[in-house]
């Protein structure tokens, strides 16, 4: 599960930092503005993947998600964005789950055969 959600949660450090770029072009915000807040986001996006197998991590991708859809009230394409990388999310996690699980009962069906003469 780690390396499906870390993929998706890289991906979505890239488009935060267009979403950046984009909103810089706006005359309501400063440019420190957008990079502290966008920065902010990149980080926190490279930091969940180091959270995601710690109890609660994959509830803070979650409300990640929540926060990146949010980001449509700046950057209108995030509307769009947002409900993509969040069904991307979905897909990680829950296909993350069944390839670790499928991996777990390989291992035990290797371990009993090791053990058997």
């Amino acid at each position: 599960m780690r390396t499906l959600c870390a993929s998706t949660l890289i991906a979505e450090f890239f488009v935060i930092g267009f979403a950046g770029l984009v909103a810089m072009k706006s005359g309501d915000l400063s440019t420190g503005t957008v990079w502290a807040v966008c920065g902010a986001a990149m980080l926190l996006s490279v930091l969940l993947c180091g959270l995601i197998t710690r109890p609660g991590g994959v509830a803070l991708g979650w409300a990640f998600h929540v926060a990146l859809i949010a980001g449509g009230l700046v950057v209108p394409a995030m509307f769009v964005l947002g409900p993509v990388f969040t069904a991307l999310w979905w897909a990680s996690v829950h296909y993350g789950r069944v390839i670790d699980e499928t991996k777990a009962r390989w291992a035990a069906q290797a371990a009993q055969g090791a053990e058997a003469p």
